[in-house]
């Protein structure tokens, strides 16, 4: 079988910058990270094997001078010490474990030191969506004429409306065809400039770089993860924020906030951090009800969020961006990041619903033990981690645990 991953920086951008932030504030740190597929997915027989040479395959991928270059020129918070790291860098399959049961379900566990396995995820979720399409064959059916067209489409009405937009869709893309096709017809539209909205770029860093692009990305959910598992979750997002500021020094301040929920986030967002971050953004709960808890915080600190910047990156497509966009006019700055809707959006095929999520954290490599960590964000299907490290996190929060987590815990 062909190799789907082909270039080091077919990846997204904020891989990079959490990577070069966990080496700067945590290079002794061991993780695990576990797969899930919330459609519980039957995947064709013989995929683990498949996805297994595909990992193996990773191993002869490396960074480029130029691509090293183009980070240099686009990305100028990364300091020249983390290229560095980049040229030398080199996967391991044995960071990975696939299985795959009698009945096709997928299983797939990495371990090892955070500063390699972080930059595994999106990799391994890019090739899991690819090779799923290649092996049941929906691949073949994609009309990539008809999606440059739809594609054009779809950034025509969001510059039409006023949005700044970018593609944020490596990890559930159909192929890597599928998102360079979105990503040209977007640029090409952009160019045309007919309408006050923009495409902002992609979060895909070998795209950016192929059609001279500005990489989009700042921070994941891991980091808060990791965070907790370490210290306890109600003063992750304090630490998260202080790793963020020392490592940047005011570059890339968008922070991701709901990793526990807006209450906890908010009680750790005080004035200082506020003034320091330029925004936040929206990943879960109710796009219009978050932003109103972020302006009235705003407010309550004495801050225009006129001037603030609210990224929205919640399930979204079109019609739902344009929604946002008409609400959001006057109260901050608003943008989007959308992901499946741009690189998997083909008739008569339906998009993986797949996560890698951190599971498990210990400091350095000589503690004998692991600590169990989760997400749970403001939507409860989007949680991850074992219902009873859930539980204990909710307690910790001091929010109600529901009666599911209680029964499943006894």
């Amino acid at each position: 079988m062909r190799q789907i991953i082909n270039h080091f920086t077919d990846d997204d951008l904020y891989k990079f910058t959490m990577c070069c932030a966990v080496i700067d504030n945590f290079p002794r740190t061991q993780v695990k990270y576990k797969f899930t597929d919330r459609n519980n997915t039957v995947y064709p027989p013989g995929f683990a094997e498949a996805l297994r040479e595909q990992i193996a395959m990773l191993e002869n991928v490396v960074i480029t001078e130029e691509e090293i270059s183009f980070l240099r020129r686009k990305c100028s918070y990364i300091p020249a010490w983390f290229c560095s790291f980049l040229k030398g860098f080199r996967y391991d399959r044995r960071w990975v474990t696939v299985e795959q049961d009698a009945e096709g379900h997928l299983s797939v566990e990495f371990e090892g030191c955070w500063s390699n396995t972080i930059l595994l995820e999106v990799k391994v979720l890019s090739i899991i969506s690819e090779l799923y399409y290649i092996m049941t064959g929906e691949a073949d059916a994609a009309d990539y004429g008809d999606y440059y067209r739809r594609s054009w489409d779809k950034a025509a009405r969001m510059i039409e409306a006023g949005c700044t937009f970018s593609d944020m869709g490596t990890r559930r893309r159909l192929s890597f065809k599928a998102q360079d096709v979105a990503v040209k017809a977007m640029k090409d539209c952009s160019r045309a400039g007919k309408g006050a909205g923009c495409f902002a770029g992609t979060s895909n860093v070998y795209l950016a770089m192929k059609y001279d692009l500005t990489p989009i990305g700042t921070m994941a959910h891991e980091l808060i993860c990791a965070i907790a598992g370490m210290y306890g979750p109600q003063m992750a997002n304090h630490l998260a924020m202080n790793v963020w500021a020392k490592t940047y020094r005011g570059a890339l301040g968008t922070f991701l906030y709901d990793t526990y929920g807006w209450r906890i986030f908010s009680l750790n967002f005080s004035e200082d951090y506020a003034n320091m971050f330029k925004g936040l953004r929206v990943d879960s709960g109710d796009n219009f009800e978050q932003l109103d808890l972020i302006v009235e915080k705003y407010k309550s600190l004495n801050i225009d969020p006129a001037t603030k910047q609210v990224i929205f990156s919640n399930a979204l497509d079109v019609e739902r961006a344009i929604a946002i966009q008409r609400y959001a006019q006057g109260k901050c700055i608003p943008s989007f990041g959308i992901g499946t809707h741009f690189t998997n959006d083909f008739p008569n095929i339906k998009p993986r619903n797949i996560v890698i999520k951190l599971v498990a954290v210990k400091i350095t490599e000589s503690w004998p033990f692991y600590s169990d960590t989760c997400k749970m964000s403001e939507d409860k299907g989007k949680y991850s981690g074992s219902p009873a490290t859930v539980a204990r996190f909710l307690e910790d929060l001091h929010l109600a645990v529901p009666e599911e987590l209680k029964r499943i815990n006894n």
